[in-house]
C-alpha cells in the first residue's frame, strides 16, 4: 500500500495524536508499505518521525480551503498513485480530502484522537463528503459520532493504541536529588485541557498536613509561567516542580512512586498506558478512553490498575494521591496490574495489525475488491 499521513498542527506542537501517527507510519513501513509523513516545514512532528525511520514530505495546509495547496497534494498523491490518505485536523480533511477527491483514487480516512467535531453542518459536510472513514482509539469517541446520526456502524473504526514495551529503562534519580520524597509525576502539555491547576491545589491540600511529598511535571506550553506563579502563591517551590520539555519520559515514570492525569479531556491517554507500562499505578480522571485503558467497569472508581476520579475536583484528586501514596502493597499490586493490561492488550504489534487490516478492507470497499 502507499500511505499517506498528514498533520498540519503547529510546528512547535507534538502530542499525543502526533506519536500515534509516528508509530502507525512506523509500523506500516516495517511491514513492507511505502508510507510518507506529512506536515510543516521543520516542524517537531516531521524531525521525529525522521528519527524513526519514516519517509517525510513538507505538505503546508494554513488554512480550511487553500485551492493552491489542494492542487499540490492532489498532484503529489497522483504521481506517488497514494492508496490511503490519513489525515488529522480537521482542515487537513477539507484540503488534503479534497485532494483526493480530485485523484479519484485514495481512501481518506480522519484520524480522530479526541472528538474533533461538534454536530455542525461543516463538519458534517467534510466528514460524509470528503471522507471514507474515522479512525479513533475510543468506545467513547465512537458513541458520541453515533447520536449524531450521520455514519453508518462501520463508519467509525476503534483501533486502540499500541505501545512497545522498553526492555530495559534506568530510572531517574529522585531519591538523590530529594531525598526523603515520595514521588508523584505527572506530564503532558501545560494547557487548561491537562488540568495542572488542580493538581496544584491538591498539592497544597497533602502539603498542610505533610512534607514528604514532591510532585513533578513533565511537559511545556502557554500556562508555564501562570502555573508556575500558582505554585508560588500556594509555597510549593520546594515541593512541587517543572521539569521542561521531555522528549523520554520512561525514566521519569519508572523512578516516581504514583502517576496522576488530572485532565479535563483526552481520547485514549498514551501517557498512562506509558505508565502502566513501566508498572506504576495511576489516578486518572473520568476522561475519555482512561476507563477502557485501566479496565475500570460500571461507574466503580476503582480498577486493579488505580482510581478513576471526577475532572476538576481536587479534593478528590488528593484522597486518592492519599489512598496510595502511603501503601506499597497497593502501589506495587495495582503497578503489576497495569503492566499486564499493556502487554495483553495494547501492544504496538497489535495495533498495526488492526490497522493494517483496517486500510485493505477499505481499499477493497473502494475499488469492489479488484
Amino acid at each position: 500500500m502507499n500511505v499517506l499521513f498528514i498533520n498540519s498542527i503547529g510546528k512547535d506542537k507534538f502530542g499525543g495524536g502526533e506519536k500515534w501517527m509516528v508509530n502507525a507510519a512506523k509500523g506500516l513501513t516495517e511491514r513492507g508499505h511505502n508510507v510518507v509523513m506529512a506536515s510543516r516545514k521543520n516542524s517537531r512532528l516531521l524531525k521525529y518521525a525522521a528519527e524513526k525511520g519514516v519517509q517525510t514530505r513538507v505538505m503546508t495546509i494554513r488554512g480550511d480551503i487553500s485551492p493552491l495547496a489542494t492542487l499540490k497534494i492532489a498532484s503529489w498523491m497522483k504521481q506517488h498513485e497514494t492508496d490511503v490518505l490519513i489525515c488529522n485536523l480537521n482542515k487537513d480533511v477539507r484540503v488534503a480530502g479534497l485532494a483526493a477527491r480530485l485523484v479519484g483514487r485514495p481512501v481518506v480516512l480522519a484520524r480522530h484522537g479526541m472528538l474533533l467535531c461538534s454536530k455542525k453542518w461543516k463538519h458534517k459536510i467534510s466528514l460524509t463528503r470528503l471522507t471514507d472513514g474515522i479512525i479513533t482509539n475510543s468506545k467513547t469517541i465512537k458513541a458520541a459520532y453515533a447520536q449524531y446520526g450521520w455514519f453508518d456502524d462501520n463508519f467509525v473504526k476503534v483501533i486502540y493504541n499500541g505501545l512497545n514495551i522498553p526492555e530495559h529503562v534506568e530510572p531517574f534519580d529522585f531519591a538523590s536529588r530529594y531525598p526523603g520524597k515520595k514521588i508523584i509525576y505527572s506530564a503532558g502539555r501545560l494547557s487548561k485541557q491537562k488540568g495542572f491547576e488542580y493538581l496544584i491545589i491538591a498539592a497544597s491540600m497533602l502539603a498542610s498536613r505533610r512534607n514528604d511529598l514532591l510532585f513533578a511535571i513533565s511537559g511545556e506550553g502557554k500556562l508555564e509561567q501562570p502555573l508556575k506563579q500558582m505554585v508560588a502563591e500556594y509555597e510549593l517551590k520546594k515541593s512541587f516542580i517543572f521539569l521542561g520539555f521531555t522528549a523520554d519520559i520512561y525514566p521519569y515514570l519508572k523512578g516516581c512512586d504514583l502517576f496522576v492525569l488530572p485532565s479535563l479531556f483526552e481520547g485514549m491517554p498514551n501517557v498512562v498506558m506509558e505508565a502502566m507500562a513501566m508498572q506504576k499505578p495511576v489516578i486518572a480522571t473520568d476522561v475519555n478512553g482512561a476507563r477502557e485503558l485501566m479496565g475500570a467497569t460500571g461507574k466503580s472508581p476503582e480498577c486493579d490498575t488505580g482510581l478513576i476520579i471526577p475532572s476538576k475536583d481536587p479534593e478528590a484528586l488528593a484522597r486518592g494521591i492519599k489512598k496510595f501514596i502511603d501503601n506499597p502493597e497497593a502501589l506495587e499490586a495495582c503497578g503489576k496490574a497495569g503492566y499486564e493490561r499493556v502487554k495483553n492488550m495494547f501492544t504496538m504489534e497489535a495495533m498495526v495489525d488492526n490497522l493494517e487490516e483496517h486500510l485493505r478492507n477499505k481499499i477493497a470497499e473502494k475499488t469492489g475488491g479488484q
